[in-house]
């Protein structure tokens, strides 16, 4: 399903430390956001956050009775990343588990739990889960709803990720998990994206559709820049 279809629950994960903090000031900036984010989908749906052992008391604290809290233990945050991809025939519901390796086995990331949580999710859930052997994560896809499913060549076909992989091995294995036909390629993410931290190159910072036939896009206008290619 696209984004905009209703869902019953939204699942966050919660900061905890990592590399990707400088301070115990940045963390406990982070923290305050993800919270103010929890609060304010709460208004709207059930929340269930993901919390680290021994992060429960702190995380109670700021995010109020309301978010329910399971505990799990975490390397990051990034639930769009790291949980499953809800997929339904329309009648029932499963959870794909790509394999996750932290955006590439990046220096700084940690995922020796954060690769487990998918499946946790699901087990949580209650709905079976599906393992692919594609590395991927769900801020790396973007799909329409009704068959089509953005992807990156430095992200699915990135030898970080997939080395070996060919183009159609990949929409093969996209397909049959998300029940997709048409898959439309990016060559690359935005230039911030390769940086410290970065995903290399997901697509959900450059394009996502709105509605079927209208996609958002990052617009680079100056030709100068190294971005003005991809956006165009």
């Amino acid at each position: 399903p696209p984004e905009w279809a209703p869902h019953e629950r939204t699942w966050m994960a919660w900061p905890g430390p990592n590399p990707t903090f400088a301070s115990d000031a940045e963390l406990a900036e982070a923290r305050r956001a993800w919270a103010a984010v929890a609060r304010a989908v709460r208004r709207f749906e059930p929340v269930t956050m993901v919390v680290g052992p021994g992060q429960e008391e702190g995380a109670a604290a700021l995010l109020g009775p309301d978010v329910e809290l399971v505990v799990r233990p975490l390397d990051d945050a990034w639930m769009r990343d790291i949980g499953p991809t809800f997929v339904t025939d329309g009648r029932t519901l499963a959870a794909v588990d790509w394999t996750f390796n932290g955006w590439g086995a990046q220096g700084w990331a940690r995922w020796e739990n954060d690769q487990h949580i998918a499946r946790a999710v699901a087990e949580l859930t209650g709905v079976p889960a599906h393992s692919s052997s594609l590395v991927n994560e769900g801020g790396a896809i973007h799909v329409d709803g009704e068959g089509t499913v953005l992807l990156t060549e430095t992200v699915q076909l990135g030898k970080e990720r997939n080395p070996g992989w060919s183009r159609e091995q990949v929409e093969a294995e996209i397909h049959a998990r998300l029940g997709t036909e048409k898959a439309i390629w990016l060559p690359r993410g935005l230039t911030g994206d390769y940086g410290t931290y970065g995903t290399l190159g997901h697509v959900d910072i450059v394009a996502a559709f709105a509605r079927p036939g209208t996609v958002l896009v990052h617009v680079q206008p100056d030709p100068a820049h190294p971005d003005h290619e991809v956006s165009r």
